[in-house]
Formats: C-alpha cells, sequence, structure tokens
C-alpha cells in the first residue's frame, strides 16, 4: 500500500489560470443547437439506477462535445496557445482515434493542416471523424506507443508541432476544467471517478480539484490488459508493459512517462483496475439505465464504481463522504464493441449494485 497524496501539490499546468481557460474554451467551442450559448458546462446528472439512500451518484456526461469525448478541452487549448506563441504550419497527433480527432477538429477550427498517426486497424467510427475533418491520416504500428514514435519522427524529419496528449504541458489547463464544473455544479462532491489512459485527463481534474475542494478524493480507472500506470502509480517507476491488450483503446497505453508518475502519485487517491468484460457491463448499464451512450474507455469510471460497490459486503457508502461523480468521457464506440454487448446481454443482466 503507499502512502497517500500530498494534498498541498498541484499540476503547475492546470492551477489558477482554470478560470482563464473555462472562458476561453466557452468562446471559441460552438454554441449547441437547442439554442444554449455554449457546449459547456458538460451535463452533470444524477444517476438514479447507481444510487442507493446511502449514497449519491452523478454522471459528468462529455460526450456531446465536439468530437464526442473530452478530448477537445485540451487540444483546442493547446493548439490555441501553441499558435499564439509562435507560427504553427502543422499539427500532429498520435492516437487511438479521440485525441487524434480533437487535434483534427482544433487544426480545421485554427486553420492548420492536421497530420494524425493513428495504429492499425483503428476504431472506425473514430477514423471516419478524423478524415472528416480534413485531417490527413498515418495509419501503421501495433499500437499506441508505436505510433508516438513514429509521430516523433515524422515531426523531427519536417518541424511540424506533435501535440503529444501525454507529455504537452498545455492539455491538463483543458481537461482541469472538467473539475471546475464538477466543484460548481455539485459543491459537496466526495469522490470523482476517472478513467486514466496516458494521465492527461486525471493530472488536470485531480489538480484543479485539489485546488477548489481539498478533500475530494479522486479514484483512478485503468484498463486490466493495459496496466502499466496502475503498476507506476503503485511502484513510483515508469513501467513499460510489453502489450496493452484491452477493448478500451482509449486506455490503450503501455508506456508510462517518468513526469506523469510522479504527478499522479501526488494527486490520485487510489487506482483501480476493470477487465473488458466489466466495461462492456459498464457501456450496457449505461445505455439501459441511464440512456447515456458510452465507448470502453468512456464507461470505465462506472465499471469501477459498480464493482467497488458489490465487493462492499453490506453495499453502502459512508453518506458523510459526499457523492460520487463518474466521468463519461467518450461516446465512440465501434461497431464491433455494441455487437460485444449485445452478445454479452444475452448471457444474462449483470448484477444490482
Amino acid at each position: 500500500m503507499r502512502a497517500a497524496p500530498d494534498r498541498s501539490l498541484a499540476s503547475p499546468s492546470a492551477g489558477s489560470d482554470v478560470d482563464a481557460v473555462r472562458a476561453l474554451l466557452a468562446r471559441i467551442l460552438p454554441a449547441p443547437p437547442h439554442g444554449s450559448p455554449s457546449v459547456l458546462p458538460t451535463p452533470l446528472t444524477r444517476a438514479a439506477s447507481l444510487g442507493h439512500p446511502s449514497r449519491d451518484v452523478y454522471l459528468k456526461i462529455e460526450t456531446g462535445l465536439p468530437t464526442g469525448s473530452f478530448k477537445i478541452r485540451g487540444a483546442i487549448y493547446s493548439l490555441w496557445m501553441n499558435a499564439a506563441r509562435r507560427r504553427v504550419g502543422e499539427v500532429v497527433a498520435a492516437s487511438t482515434g479521440n485525441h487524434g480527432a480533437a487535434v483534427a477538429y482544433a487544426g480545421r477550427f485554427l486553420g492548420i493542416p492536421a497530420t494524425i498517426f493513428l495504429p492499425a486497424n483503428p476504431n472506425p467510427v473514430k477514423a471516419a471523424r478524423i478524415r472528416e475533418l480534413g485531417a490527413r491520416i498515418v495509419e501503421g504500428g501495433a499500437d499506441l506507443s508505436a505510433v508516438i514514435d513514429a509521430a516523433y519522427d515524422y515531426c523531427a524529419r519536417g518541424g511540424a508541432f506533435f501535440l503529444h496528449d501525454a507529455a504537452d504541458p498545455d492539455v491538463p489547463s483543458g481537461t482541469a476544467t472538467i473539475a471546475a464544473e464538477i466543484v460548481e455544479q455539485l459543491p459537496t462532491v466526495g469522490a470523482i471517478y476517472v478513467p486514466m489512459g496516458d494521465t492527461a485527463l486525471v493530472r488536470g481534474v485531480a489538480s484543479a480539484a485539489r485546488r477548489l475542494t481539498p478533500l475530494v478524493r479522486i479514484v483512478g480507472v485503468v484498463a486490466e490488459g493495459a496496466p502499466a500506470y496502475a503498476r507506476a502509480w503503485r511502484s513510483g517507476e515508469a513501467i513499460e508493459t510489453p502489450s496493452a491488450d484491452t477493448i478500451a483503446d482509449g486506455l490503450a497505453v503501455r508506456r508510462a512517462l517518468a513526469p506523469n508518475v510522479a504527478s499522479i502519485r501526488a494527486l490520485v487517491d487510489d487506482v483501480r483496475t476493470v477487465s473488458d468484460e466489466e466495461m462492456l457491463r459498464a457501456i450496457d448499464w449505461l445505455m439501459m439505465r441511464e440512456h447515456v451512450i458510452a465507448e470502453p474507455s468512456g464507461a470505465a469510471a462506472t465499471a469501477a464504481f459498480l464493482k467497488e460497490v458489490r465487493l462492499k459486503a453490506d453495499g453502502t457508502y459512508d453518506a458523510s463522504a459526499g457523492p460520487s461523480v463518474l466521468l463519461v468521457t467518450g461516446g465512440n464506440i465501434a461497431p464491433e464493441t455494441t455487437a460485444s454487448v449485445d452478445a454479452l446481454r444475452r448471457r444474462g443482466p449483470a448484477p444490482r449494485p
């Protein structure tokens, strides 16, 4: 068991400028068609099917943002800031899909050509979205680590700006706005469950949440088949695993970066792992009971919460700890994943928490 996080620490990339970042995103993201002035803040809705007399549970739903995931917050903020600092003739991303789509969107918005490196056989929904946004796709490589290496090589040769989700210092300032919205919408929040892929999301959310409500509990969620950051959080070492084998492409990270390991050990209270089946069950739960569409990584926080409740002997929570918020980070679900959910449903429903 590792020591509790140092609640006095906060990432400098997601500090007191969060209000300025929120204002910028509200100006540059498009208004939704139903007449609201902005797509932000995203909805925070009570999840009745996950609640209990001793616990309140909410979903923070990011799927209505442009490109269908939270990634637009960090990508458009980073590219906006970098374009203001210097001339950016081309922006490059390496991604399993959602970050690539966000960078493609940001590039189109700012008039900057985008090149997106994807692994072989990417999620077809995400790849199609990237193409629709006018970006050039370079497809190939076994996994995310391989395409990150290819993107680095490409940028070294041509001088393009590599907006590397895991290493870019501005991206967590964008994701920090999620925590600011949660605290504004639910000041009594007691815990936030955050899917943890390359950690840009959890670092931004945790940093801002710590500043705004220091006693909030941050729970990171990692896929069992991609445990690099879970192991790194426990050991303090920047671990690389041989593979990242999971249905959740948004969590398919096998190389933990040392600065990110230090940050999550300072900011994250606990890290949970969930199996592919648990994520598929959570997708079904959200769809059938909460009418929310989520991809596997987008359902990971819900999967972890369901697992945690089932493991408790009495199924109850300490109400004094405050409500739990589960991030639903993306809804770009591939047809084959939908088929897997349907097949699992035919085997019978998961037990209620």
